[in-house]
């Protein structure tokens, strides 16, 4: 079992110091959204981290876990959860959807936990070649967002491939069977997939265009208890640094919980960056770019200003 020790101590710190009350209207259960493999959210829970720090605050939480991030991004936008951690595109089409949902923090990119793969005997060897080809990805996701940066590269668009609109386990299903030519995705599924015999990784997101992960949560909890955000966000950058110091405890902790093998899951989390951070002009701009890619190809029905959806910036 994980000691609590460390992940805790700068929070209770931080109420010993005197930390501000929660405005009157804050709710008194924060709502969290999580995906079983996204680490820093996964070692809050387990160490009961945003339970200790918000306790004195007469606020509970209490933890819903999704497949992946679009359901997660439909769940703010419908007020199942208060706040959740996401790839980079879940947020772009949740708010040209009109979801109402803010920025609050990012895991910036570490640019190789995701990639295209190809499955045993491919002929193919350049992102070029996937021209014609039957290309898995979960619409909405990251791997949505790579596979479009992807084609860019290549000179190709969304309409020189036959896109395979699959969640994460459909799509590894298929690619086990042969049924699609390439399949977009991340860690850890991209970490159990690489080293089966005769994959072979096309392109890692290294080569492509960072990804970044965030942290979002609804406006209207945002408005009704700003200073529980701040503490939350504080707490998240404890808990990053903390899971950047104890790797093989957190690939331990996720192996248990997914029933991935452990030197799958050992791999992934040794590439990952744990690091959680306010929002920047930079994490904005290029979740800008994202944004601005898919409308111009029209995937998206409105245009976005990144920025009217940032909570805090810092500097």
């Amino acid at each position: 079992m994980l000691s609590r020790r460390t992940l805790l101590s700068a929070a209770s710190a931080a109420l010993a110091a005197g930390a501000v009350r929660p405005s009157v209207a804050a709710p008194k259960t924060l709502r969290v959204g999580f995906q079983k493999g996204e680490p820093v959210l996964v070692a809050a829970k387990e160490n009961r981290t945003l339970e200790t720090a918000l306790k004195p605050l007469g606020i509970e939480v209490s933890w819903l876990e999704f497949a992946f991030g679009p359901p997660i991004m439909e769940a703010m936008r419908v007020g199942s959860i208060d706040i959740g951690g996401v790839g980079d595109t879940p947020p772009v089409f949740a708010q040209a959807g009109k979801a109402d949902l803010v920025y609050i923090a990012a895991r910036p990119a570490t640019g190789d936990s995701s990639g295209l793969l190809v499955p045993p005997g491919s002929t193919l060897q350049t992102l070029q070649d996937l021209k014609g080809k039957k290309v898995a990805f979960a619409r909405a996701s990251s791997a949505h967002n790579l596979t479009i940066a992807a084609l860019d590269k290549a000179g190709l668009s969304i309409e020189d491939i036959e896109p395979a609109y699959l969640a994460p386990a459909d799509a590894a299903a298929a690619f086990a069977r042969g049924s699609v030519d390439a399949w977009t995705i991340w860690d850890p599924y991209f970490a159990i997939a690489e080293v089966r015999p005769g994959v072979r990784v096309l392109a890692s997101s290294n080569t492509i265009t960072p990804q970044n992960s965030f942290y979002l949560a609804s406006r209207a909890y945002a408005t009704q208890a700003p200073e529980v955000l701040d503490k939350v966000v504080a707490l998240l950058g404890e808990v990053g640094a903390w899971c950047g110091e104890h790797k093989p405890e957190v690939a331990k902790l996720l192996s248990d919980g997914t029933g991935v093998p452990l030197p799958d899951m050992t791999r992934a989390i040794n590439r990952t960056s744990f690091r959680s951070i306010p929002m920047t002009e930079a994490l904005l701009a290029d979740q800008q770019a994202v944004a601005d890619r898919f409308y111009r190809l029209r995937l998206i029905p409105a245009k976005l200003n990144v920025h009217d959806f940032a909570w805090h910036v810092s500097a």
